[in-house]
């Protein structure tokens, strides 16, 4: 059963490492990999030279953080909730409407979100127009756009997140909760003291990988709602290597991008995992 999953990952994850060289080298495609001029580091100290490139890894980096917390502590508390409700059939639904967002493509996404906040038809800004008397460039303002991309990604993927804690809360002694009970604890009281420490092993767990993704802001998401006008704050590593390799044909540059992404993503996991370690809860 492991054996296809030992394959994707070698054939789509590992052997591609191999192509991290080029990030090394002044590729072209008539000379191929090996036998591209070598530079060494000279890519690298292009990518910190460059004002725009060091805006572009600013932006990322803001984005993720703000990503992060913003969107990690919505599952959590989705998974909670869920965990509350008594009524099967109406927690079934319940999680069946906030679970399909994440089945969606961000294509789709994406235009409902536009469709939603557009300055001439949404029915955001027909509303807005009511109340105050004249439009707002949601989609054009980089507070507004931001604020915009955050509640989208929440809204999409929060749900679907909230499945693994609910796991791990069905996971909890419930004769824990009836102890409390006995013992006079309200409702969030037990939550406190007893919910949350016991699903902690997962949170630290979810933190520790979504650590290892802080330099990576989702291509899909950003390429369908960034425009030219909010393009100072929208523009983000993914962007960039499409952008610059695929569209501009400067694999090197992009391959070099793409490690140091990489390499960042690898220390912060290394430097998360040794913080939960003090706490006994690291991964190894």
């Amino acid at each position: 059963m492991f054996a296809p999953v030992a394959v994707y990952f070698i054939l789509f994850k590992y052997i591609p490492i191999g192509g991290l060289v080029i990030a090394f080298k002044n590729y072209h495609f008539l000379h191929g990999v090996w036998g591209s001029e070598w530079v060494g580091f000279k890519n690298f100290a292009m990518l910190f030279t460059d004002p725009a490139t060091v805006h572009t890894i600013r932006n990322t980096l803001l984005i993720s953080v703000l990503s992060m917390a913003v969107g990690f502590p919505f599952p959590i508390i989705l998974a909670i909730l869920f965990n509350e409700i008594r009524m099967m059939w109406f927690r079934k639904s319940l999680q069946t409407l906030l679970y399909l967002p994440h089945f969606l493509s961000w294509v789709i996404v994406g235009g409902m979100v536009i469709t939603l906040f557009s300055q001439e038809t949404g029915i955001i800004n027909s509303i807005w127009e009511k109340l105050t008397g004249r439009t707002y460039p949601f989609m054009y303002q980089e507070p507004s756009w931001l604020a915009i991309f955050l509640g989208a990604g929440v809204w999409k993927e929060a749900g679907f997140g909230a499945i693994i804690y609910l796991a791990a809360l069905g996971n909890i002694d419930p004769h824990l909760y009836e102890a409390a009970n006995l013992d006079g604890a309200n409702k969030l009281r037990r939550i406190w003291h007893i919910t949350l420490p016991g699903i902690m092993p997962v949170i630290v767990l979810m933190l520790i990988l979504g650590m290892g993704r802080v330099m990576e802001v989702g291509f899909d998401q950003v390429y369908m709602l960034q425009n030219p006008v909010v393009s100072n704050i929208a523009e983000v590593i993914s962007t960039y290597i499409y952008r610059m390799g695929l569209q501009g044909a400067q694999f090197s540059i992009t391959t070099a991008m793409g490690m140091f992404e990489a390499v960042i993503g690898l220390i912060l996991v290394m430097i998360s995992n040794g913080i939960a370690r003090r706490f006994n809860q690291s991964l190894w």
